[in-house]
């Protein structure tokens, strides 16, 4: 573990980040001394469990819960207003936003109806676009950055996963043409993970993946984390997507 920071005057915005990927880079972050809002849906005990551990662990608050429904307009307009007016923004602006909130669930593109595809691009394409585009004056002031989880579905056909893969592929594009318009203003960046944290409907799948994969073995939420940081403080990366797949976009 590494040596316990005070906290400093960054802030990030973790959409979804209660449980899984989201949860182990609020906890990545916090260990490095950001202050996380800490964005769910309906996580909320999870989250408050992982704000609790923080300030337990540290001695001092890390982090504060926001809770909104992202395919929501008002939704979407209480977590900008919820940024804007918190203290340490206002004083320091916004360093960074993680675009990781996010649905994964297989049904057949016949069986798919619009409103649920509809739900998914608001979720991983319009409210990365609103959200980025409300807080770009708070991110710009603290020098910040943007860092949305995509996938590593790009160029491939999936079975089932037509709705999901697709309105992910939109969130990719969208940030890839935001580094190139915001240069010098804000970095945008994406990570892509690679086979981690299975759900159970997908373990078949899951471990013809890994037949794949040069390392032969899945990664870790915290491996995920790791590269969110990465690229949330590393300054001179932008317009990058890093894969973060032990090796799999090797066989393509």
């Amino acid at each position: 573990m590494r040596a316990v920071q005070h906290v400093q005057d960054r802030v990030v915005l973790i959409t979804g980040a209660g449980q899984r990927l989201g949860a182990a880079t609020a906890a990545r972050m916090m260990e490095e001394g950001w202050h996380v809002l800490v964005h769910v849906r309906s996580s909320v005990d999870a989250a408050q469990a992982l704000l609790d551990q923080a300030e337990a662990t540290y001695g001092e608050s890390r982090g504060s819960l926001l809770v909104a429904d992202l395919t929501d307009d008002e939704g979407l307009q209480h977590v900008v207003g919820k940024v804007l007016e918190h203290p340490l923004v206002q004083a320091h602006g916004l360093a960074g936003i993680v675009h990781n909130a996010s649905f994964y669930s297989q049904s057949s593109f016949e069986e798919t109806s619009l409103e649920a595809y509809r739900s998914l691009n608001r979720l991983h394409m319009e409210a990365p676009y609103m959200l980025t585009q409300s807080l770009l004056p708070a991110l710009e002031r603290a020098n910040g950055s943007v860092v949305a989880v995509v996938d590593t579905s790009w160029g491939r056909a999936w079975e089932g996963l037509a709705h999901y893969t697709s309105s992910k592929a939109g969130l990719r594009q969208l940030m890839l043409n935001l580094a190139g318009e915001l240069a010098g203003r804000v970095r945008v960046n994406c990570l892509a993970p690679g086979a981690i944290m299975a759900a159970e409907w997908e373990a078949e799948h899951f471990a013809k993946v890994l037949e794949k994969v040069p390392l032969g073995r899945s990664g870790q939420a915290e491996d995920i984390a790791a590269g969110i940081h990465f690229l949330l403080t590393n300054g001179t990366i932008t317009g990058n997507v890093l894969h973060v797949d032990g090796g799999w976009t090797l066989n393509e």
